[in-house]
């Protein structure tokens, strides 16, 4: 039992971070070290680390939005499309034969770290709001389309997709991008760790309540120092954090 409140707890501190700093899924950093380390069915240790990401990702949406850094409006409609067009994706994904692209997420975490480091985001507030509402509005309906397509084919990187869109093709800075981020992924890892646990039951309650309550913890210290922080200190943690797990999870999953 310690081992497995050790090995949940190690889980949960990479999850939150990556969470609370760059909106990332839990379920890149839980799913590999609860299978790796526990033994633990990957059906059952996704449905963990989904169940994780809820609460990690809603209370660091709450402290982005209560430092007016979440844009709720256009994340509502990309949100929508995320979530129809995942569907779509799984759809079209399941006519297609063998098709693996399982280590999509892990790498796309390590390079997306270095990019905050080399090129750091640095659009400014004052430079999101010359975007007109109804173009915004037009773009968060195309991107999120994109998005769900690509994550319900791949099966992987939602969080990490949405922050490269939102900073790289929406122009967002990066706080609000995050912010938006993981107020998307909360809706989004509701509703796949009640699929998870409607089709596979309950997983191992000892392991999700440890992942849950760790995650949640580091993901409210990492949400509340982001908030703080200078957009360039911001940049660097968020670059650091993501090659850090980016290189942690290639390890685990290949040493």
């Amino acid at each position: 039992m310690i081992y497995s409140f050790f090995i949940c707890f190690i889980a949960g501190i990479g999850a939150g971070l990556g969470t609370g700093f760059a909106g990332m899924s839990a379920a890149a950093v839980i799913s590999p070290m609860l299978i790796t380390f526990l033994g633990m069915p990957a059906y059952e240790a996704v449905g963990i680390a989904l169940a994780s990401d809820v609460l990690a990702s809603a209370i660091s949406a709450y402290t982005y939005g209560k430092n007016k850094n979440l844009d709720i409006k256009n994340g509502i409609v990309m949100m929508i499309a995320v979530l129809c067009f995942t569907l779509v994706g799984s759809w079209v994904a399941s006519l297609v034969p063998n098709t693996t692209m399982g280590s999509f997420s892990v790498f796309m975490t390590f390079l997306l770290g270095i990019k905050f480091i080399v090129k750091p985001v640095m659009t400014t507030k004052e430079a999101m709001t010359a975007v007109t509402p109804q173009k915004r509005l037009i773009q968060s309906v195309v991107c999120g389309v994109l998005i769900g397509f690509i994550c319900g084919f791949v099966g992987a990187g939602g969080g990490m997709m949405m922050l490269l869109i939102l900073t790289s093709v929406l122009g967002y800075e990066l706080k609000t991008a995050v912010g938006t981020s993981v107020f998307i992924m909360a809706f989004t890892a509701f509703t796949g760790a009640a699929s998870h646990f409607a089709i596979g039951g309950m997983p191992d309650l000892w392991c999700l309540v440890c992942c849950v309550l760790s995650t949640l913890l580091w993901a409210r210290v990492a949400a509340r120092f982001a908030n703080k922080a200078s957009a360039a200190t911001l940049n660097r943690a968020t670059g650091a954090v993501l090659v850090i797990l980016g290189g942690a999870i290639l390890a685990v999953t290949y040493l």
